[in-house]
C-alpha cells in the first residue's frame, strides 16, 4: 500500500529525468493531473495525457529537455508530507531560487504555482518545489 502518492509521482519524475527518459507513466488521480497541469503551464514538461489502461488510468508525462539534452527539471522535492502538512498564507508562499523555480500549492481554487496563487491572493498547502 502506498501512503504518499504525490511523493511517488515526484520520485518517478526525478528518476526518469536522471536517466533521460522521454516520458514517464504514473498511476493517475485528479491531484496528480493538477500537478502535471502546473508543470505544463510553467514550462517544465512538454505535455501530459491520461491513458485508459486496465486496471486503472495512467498519467503519461512527456518530459522536457534543453536543445543540448540538458535537464529542465534540476531538482524536485516534496515539502508537505502526510506526517507534517505545510500550509502558507499568500504573503508567506516560498520563492524558489529567487524566482527561478516554483512551488506547487494546493489551494481552494485548485492546484496552482506559487506565482499564480500570489496573483489570485490565495494560500494553501505547499506540495512540492521544482527548479
Amino acid at each position: 500500500m502506498m501512503t504518499d502518492p504525490i511523493a511517488d509521482m515526484l520520485t518517478r519524475i526525478r528518476n526518469a529525468v536522471a536517466i533521460e527518459r522521454p516520458f514517464v507513466d504514473i498511476p493517475s488521480s485528479n491531484e496528480k493531473v493538477g500537478i502535471a497541469q502546473v508543470l505544463h503551464r510553467e514550462g517544465y514538461i512538454w505535455d501530459f495525457e491520461v491513458v485508459e489502461q486496465k486496471p486503472a488510468k495512467v498519467l503519461r508525462v512527456n518530459l522536457k529537455y534543453g536543445p543540448n539534452g540538458e535537464r529542465i527539471i534540476q531538482e524536485i522535492t516534496r515539502v508537505s508530507k502526510p506526517g507534517r502538512r505545510v500550509y502558507k498564507k499568500t504573503g508567506d508562499l516560498p520563492v524558489v531560487l529567487e524566482g527561478m523555480g516554483i512551488s506547487v500549492v494546493s489551494t481552494s481554487q485548485g492546484i496552482l504555482s506559487n506565482r499564480e496563487a500570489k496573483a489570485k491572493g490565495v494560500g494553501g498547502e505547499v506540495l512540492c518545489t521544482i527548479w
